[in-house]
């Protein structure tokens, strides 16, 4: 019998009598698992359909356990999480931050089962706190279904068992709350200046974590937790490539991003978004999907490039983690890594892993100035000069300092634009500039060789009055300074 399948790839041939022996999805599923009975356990049945690299092969105990194995790994082979800090999960409703607030809230109720068994409750249980970024002033979602939303959220945290946690509703207009004037105005304008599709997905990306670092450092927590997974990896790597961004793109990729005044943190980061649905799906949280309150355009590189990879992923479940694991080889940045750990509140265990794991100093590139509307790390070519700069305005400096990919994606092109747009950044944003202005620090090593060599405590007053403390960090320490200008003496 002739093969009928147009799309077949086995070599038979329609005029001869053969028969096409190509298997199909479902059949690769069952000689991967031919007996459809938990590889682990080997007493349940096995779950398929999510269409993940695993699809088939665990029952859905066995497969809540790995995937929440993966999430526990990651945490404390980095130490993303230990007893004394006070973390924030980014909850936007989807079915990742459904599923990484899921996971931290069991972290936290093991760890405050343990601290009640202990006799000398040496230990403390880390806080939580959950935060959702209410945009709806700059994107078209019906007042009604963000209060549906918000409800919605509420009961999610509410219903999660004690320790307590405490959720933070916070407009995105918040961003603006030190400065003066309507924060939504401004906001609105800001956005409603960049014309570029892209542009307007990647400054409404820039605002949000603003607005996440604004509550964290008011609040206290010293983590932010993102639910971004493999998938959402995948597709940033792409995205970042074809915009230009692939210097900075190793620093978006780790499991640690310490950039920010609040470090950064993705637990989720060998999850697949297929296994993430699906525990949603067994758990009962697919109602939850609804609130995933704005899709991505097709018309922005973002949206297309989400398309891309989903195919690519539907074709073959392995791609994604192709695409991540061939980014991974980038040489990462030293704030890809949360600082040791010396409270001896830490376990002894936690200190040893995180030392393991910790990136060294030979295994990352060290970054000294950063875009200031985005805050990714710039090339030695995208600095510049600040001598050349002292009869610019301040909206051109501001533009000349970004890196290439904002200037091209977000920042308008005519002067009178730009001076608007940056009248109504942020103050936040704005102040990075200054920061900036430290960017080539190795030029300031070699003017300031001379002064180094001369008496330590002008040397002090130098850097200390010039606002250069992060020099003093590449000078080793200050005692081997001493010791070793006293031994020349």
């Amino acid at each position: 019998m002739a093969c009928n399948g147009s799309g077949c790839q086995s070599g038979c041939y329609k005029d001869e009598d053969t028969t096409c022996n190509q298997p199909t999805k479902s059949e690769e599923t069952d000689s991967r698992n031919p007996t459809n009975v938990c590889v682990k356990c080997k007493l349940n049945e096995a779950v398929s359909g999510y269409g993940g690299i695993d699809d088939g092969r665990f029952c859905a105990d066995c497969f809540k356990t790995n995937l929440f194995g993966k999430f526990r790994f990651a945490v404390t082979s980095n130490a993303m999480i230990t007893p004394t800090d006070k973390v924030l999960v980014a909850f936007s409703g989807g079915p990742s931050s459904r599923v990484a607030l899921q996971f931290v809230h069991d972290m936290q109720e093991r760890a405050q089962k343990n601290f009640d068994a202990s006799r000398d409750r040496s230990l403390p249980v880390f806080g939580v706190g959950v935060v959702f970024i209410d945009e709806s002033a700059v994107l078209p979602i019906p007042s009604n279904e963000m209060e549906e939303a918000v409800e919605v959220i509420k009961e999610v945290v509410l219903s999660l068992a004690p320790p307590r946690k405490e959720l933070h509703i916070v407009p995105i207009e918040t961003v603006h709350s030190a400065d003066s004037g309507n924060g939504k105005e401004r906001l609105i304008e800001v956005l409603n200046t960049v014309s570029d599709p892209t542009g307007r997905e990647d400054m409404l990306l820039c605002l949000r974590m603003l607005a996440l670092q604004k509550v964290a450092s008011e609040f206290g927590y010293n983590r932010i937790i993102l639910g971004s997974c493999i998938s959402r990896i995948a597709c940033h790597v792409i995205s970042a490539t074809v915009k230009g961004q692939g210097y900075s793109l190793p620093a978006d990729i780790q499991y640690v991003d310490a950039r920010w005044e609040v470090p950064v943190v993705l637990p989720l980061r060998d999850c697949f978004a297929q296994e993430i649905n699906m525990l949603c799906h067994l758990d009962g949280f697919g109602s939850l999907k609804t609130l995933k309150l704005s899709a991505d355009s097709c018309s922005s590189i973002n949206g297309l490039v989400s398309s891309f990879v989903a195919l690519l992923q539907k074709e073959n479940p392995s791609r994604e983690s192709t695409i991540v694991r061939t980014a991974g080889k980038l040489t990462p940045f030293q704030f890809n890594r949360i600082p040791e750990i010396i409270d001896g509140n830490v376990p002894l265990a936690t200190r040893r892993r995180q030392k393991r794991y910790n990136l060294k100093s030979n295994e990352s590139v060290s970054s000294e100035s950063f875009c200031p509307l985005c805050n990714s790390p710039l090339d030695k070519s995208e600095i510049v000069d600040w001598s050349d700069l002292d009869n610019h305005r301040s909206s051109d400096i501001f533009y000349i300092t970004c890196c290439s990919s904002c200037r091209f994606q977000i920042l308008p092109s005519d002067s009178t634009s730009m001076q608007q747009f940056y009248m109504d950044l942020p103050q936040s944003v704005i102040g990075r500039v200054k920061q900036v202005n430290n960017g080539n620090l190795s030029l300031l090593r070699e003017q300031i060789q001379d002064c180094l060599l001369s008496d330590v405590c002008v040397t002090e007053r130098f850097l200390l009055a010039c606002g250069y403390t992060r020099v003093m960090e590449h000078c080793y320490s200050l005692a081997s300074f001493r010791s070793y200008l006293s031994r020349d003496r």
